[in-house]
């Protein structure tokens, strides 16, 4: 067993010198411009350009860019004010979560408290005002579940809403006049409803799909129409059996559904002058986007290449600018007016293989999975199968610096898209319930028999990994299918999920309820079943497993209590703890992380 908890290897001086897959992790990366909705040339954006994650402002008109924070484990979490005038920005310690709002002029000047007399939570929501007075702050404490704050200043916050389940702000109407929330009284984590309250708490209106029917259906905030005194909420809805959006007069009552005629999920924002909506649909692994038009309903198609929009936004000139990336292609963010809108200087990151689109027959329905190996490369092959996390997300045809490092070490990459990812219909997603992991597992062992039968793959070097949930399941699927799996990887996962519980942050604690229909002392044979630790001495491959010190949602604690299980029975594993949450934000550290990860498959497989 080999243990450390080393710091970060140092840059090579020399870029021109690294291996393809080190300069993807090192090429400057930048995210999609947020920009202030009444100065729009003031813009919010993250990059890695120091080598650490951190905000960055940025002045269209002047082109001038300035770093806004600087911490050791970096900083990816903030807020432009609507004025253009402040920059909100959480800061918690050493990636725990934990923490409180500061704000910094956007030209400069020093950090200051942003909310004054709210202790540090974990943040559930921020919504602010457009002349940067009022904050709507939402905030989840292990002793009081969720609270929701509207602190303005010069004054002290006062309390608008309070609640033990899980909930979030919305939004803040453009006129500050109405608060949207999304809550979970109901006992649903998954499924939210919605309730608008004026600024003083009294309620306007409430909408829950989940009521009066057997279905379990969510509903989401996407944001109030951009113009004063205009009552209309966007929301996503599920009533058809995948995310789609309408428009709710949270005045009158109203409901505009859109209809469009799209078969995947489908999420939408403003137009800046409310006359529309962009429309950006996801659907088998791809992403497209379209403007819709409220005054004919007709649905027009902004192009974009083939692969995924990962983030988009409307301008006020009407035109669209979009964070996009295929696997084989690094991510850029583009203008509909032509060009790249945002490109750091310095190094370019190299491209990877495409991938290929694969449906395998499952016991759930047909699985679809992406397949990447080296160019020219005959099976069967070592074979990593990466797994997402989530449980509530999905892996597409973006790019993806970590499977590509494999692919350049001769590895075929699989990934699949198991019972419980988005983008597939409600139905998909909510498969999962009550027997937790182990319907992961299933869709997973269809596709690897998938690849192995093909030729695809040798199966005796089949790797299993992942990070959070997907680390979740590396640890389950050794002990559950331990003849399947020659190595085992898992990165900030769930391994004793009693103790997770009870280590976790509160939000998750209510998500776990739901998908187990209870807490451990309610439900205990479904959190045995479902945890890593319960399988943890049928485990009979090697097992390295990294884990941050300070992680809220996959607690070391419970890391330790598996690696002891494993320690007592000597079986091989390593373990690798590094000071950061659930994941760093330090580009050394993530390349540190994956060339133990890639050490350690060749030393057990060659």
């Amino acid at each position: 067993m080999t243990e450390s908890n080393g710091s970060a290897a140092p840059a090579p001086e020399r870029y021109e010198e690294m291996p393809d897959w080190e300069r993807r992790f090192r090429a400057p990366r930048v995210s999609l411009p947020d920009w202030a909705e009444d100065a729009p040339d003031q813009a919010l954006f993250v990059s890695n350009a120091t080598g650490t994650y951190e905000l960055y402002a940025w002045d269209r008109s002047t082109g001038e860019q300035r770093q806004v924070t600087e911490r050791a484990n970096g900083t990816t979490e903030g807020v432009l004010s609507p004025d253009g005038t402040w920059i909100w920005w959480f800061d918690d310690k050493d990636g725990d979560e934990f923490g409180v709002w500061r704000r910094q002029p956007f030209t400069g000047g020093e950090n200051e408290p942003a909310t004054p007399g709210l202790d540090p939570s974990y943040p559930a929501g921020l919504a602010l005002s457009r002349d940067g007075r009022t904050a709507v702050v939402g905030r989840s404490t292990d002793e009081d579940g969720t609270t929701i704050h509207v602190a303005r200043t010069g004054e002290p916050p006062f309390e608008l809403y309070r609640h033990r389940e899980s909930a979030g702000v919305g939004d803040l109407s453009h006129d500050g006049t109405l608060i949207a929330i999304e809550h979970t009284e109901h006992g649903d984590a998954m499924h939210s409803a919605l309730r608008v309250l004026r600024p003083d708490g009294s309620k306007v209106a409430e909408l829950d799909d989940t009521k009066g029917g057997t279905e379990e259906l969510g509903l989401e905030v996407l944001g109030f129409a951009p113009v004063d005194g205009d009552t209309r909420l966007l929301i996503g809805h599920q009533r058809r059996g995948r995310w789609e959006p309408l428009v709710w007069d949270v005045a009158t009552g109203s409901e505009t559904d859109l209809a469009l005629d799209l078969p995947g999920d489908v999420s939408a924002e403003w137009y800046p002058d409310g006359s529309g909506l962009l429309v950006v649909h996801g659907f088998e692994a791809r992403s497209e986007m379209f403007r819709y038009d409220f005054a004919g309903g007709e649905l027009v198609k902004v192009e974009t290449p083939a692969g995924t929009v990962s983030g988009a936004t409307a301008r006020p000139d009407g035109s669209v600018e979009y964070l996009w990336s295929s696997a084989a292609q690094p991510p850029v963010v583009r203008s509909t007016t032509g060009g790249v809108v945002l490109d750091p200087p310095g190094m370019k990151s190299p491209g990877s293989v495409p991938v290929r689109d694969v449906w395998v027959e499952g016991p759930g329905g047909r699985i679809h999975a992406l397949v990447q190996k080296p160019e020219g490369a005959t099976g069967p092959l070592p074979t990593v199968f990466d797994i997402h996390g989530g449980p509530t997300w999905h892996d597409s045809d973006a790019f993806a610096a970590a499977p590509a490092a494999w692919v350049d070490h001769g590895y075929a990459v699989v990934r699949v898209n198991y019972r419980g990812s988005t983008g597939y219909g409600r139905a998909w997603t909510d498969a999962l319930k009550h027997r937790v992991g182990l319907i992961e597992l299933e869709d997973i062992e269809a596709v690897r028999q998938w690849a192995v039968s093909t030729g695809l793959s040798d199966p005796a070097r089949l790797i299993l990994t992942g990070g959070s949930w997907g680390g979740y399941l590396t640890l389950l699927g050794l002990g559950v299918q331990p003849d399947a799996w020659a190595l085992g990887i898992a990165a900030v996962p769930v391994a004793d999920y009693v103790t997770a519980y009870h280590d976790e942050m509160e939000a998750l604690k209510a998500m776990d309820r739901t998908l187990l229909g209870g807490t451990p002392e309610e439900v205990p044979d479904r959190f045995e079943a479902s945890s890593p630790l319960t399988y943890v001495d049928k485990v009979r491959s090697p097992v390295y497993i990294s884990a941050g010190v300070n992680d809220p949602r996959c607690p070391i604690r419970q890391i330790d209590n598996y690696v002891r299980r494993l320690e007592a029975r000597s079986a091989p594993h390593e373990v690798y703890r590094y000071d950061a949450g659930h994941g760093s934000l330090v580009v050394d550290e993530r390349i540190k992380q994956v060339r133990l990860e890639l050490e350690f498959a060749e030393r057990h497989l060659g």
